[in-house]
């Protein structure tokens, strides 16, 4: 069993294939997909998302407003994902946080954003998926600054980060989250971090329709991929991609107060 706990699904990449997308990912062993919902919070996007997930019993929701959308934030996207929040298949409040390397919205509005939907996903008493690239020294001083005294959990989702952002991580009870670049041939060190990690603390994504693992880079990723990842991580540890699946699959039952078997 496998769960991708990081996808994109709904977004027009898959309009054409979306169910064959899906039934590809059960008849690989991939028992859930958490898709992501983000993008402008006022064109529709989030709620899109969501009616995925309320189709598939498999599939479940995030909902938030990526760093590259800060710019866009406002009183009433806040209103709107608190509403989303309330239905029974959005289970986290994400993807947010810093992206100094696009720098698609100004860098005081990224950390006043990210900062606000801390405290609103706090509110709401829901965990959070942390994006961050480049930004790592900001973004570990705002989650120590809003997040570290609310006991919820959360996710560092594809982590390519130093060994320094995985123990701040793991010491604020975070999940570490690995995508394709694990499996990237320069990802040595990466892997070293990956090594380092404590196996109930990692969890596996594909990021689809990005960052494509090997041996399938230059097509279009989706959740069955994800095995790669497992993959990937099964040599780095000893262990078989199947282990690292019922592992991962542990460790994202536990995040989420589910039983998905």
């Amino acid at each position: 069993m496998f769960i991708d706990s990081h996808a994109h699904i709904d977004g027009s990449e898959y309009d054409s294939d979306r169910e064959d997308v899906v039934r590809r990912a059960r008849d690989a062993g991939v028992r859930a997909i958490l898709n992501i919902g983000t993008g402008d919070p006022h064109s529709g996007a989030l709620e899109r998302a969501v009616a995925l997930a309320e189709k598939h019993d498999d599939i479940y929701a995030a909902v938030g407003i990526h760093p590259h959308d800060a710019r866009l934030f406002d009183d009433s996207a806040a209103a709107k994902i608190k509403d989303l929040t309330k239905g029974s298949r959005v289970i986290a409040w994400g993807e947010i946080g810093l992206d100094y390397y696009y720098d698609n919205s100004p860098r005081e509005v990224q950390r006043e954003v990210f900062s606000r939907q801390l405290r609103l996903a706090r509110d709401v008493g829901l965990p959070v998926i942390i994006h961050t690239r480049e930004a790592e020294a900001d973004t570990v001083q705002i989650l120590q600054s809003e997040w570290n005294a609310s006991g919820l959990p959360g996710i560092m989702h594809c982590f390519s980060g130093s060994m320094n952002l995985a123990e701040h991580a793991l010491g604020l009870g975070f999940m570490i989250s690995f995508a394709g670049v694990v499996t990237f041939k320069k990802a040595d060190e990466l892997r070293n971090v990956a090594r380092q990690v404590p196996l109930d603390r990692i969890l596996i994504e594909t990021d689809c329709p990005y960052l494509t693992p090997a041996p399938f880079r230059g097509k279009r990723n989706e959740p069955a991929h994800v095995i790669e990842i497992a993959r990937s991580l099964g040599t780095i540890h000893g262990k078989d991609p199947e282990e690292i699946g019922r592992i991962t699959s542990n460790n994202f039952n536990r995040l989420f107060g589910l039983d998905l078997h």
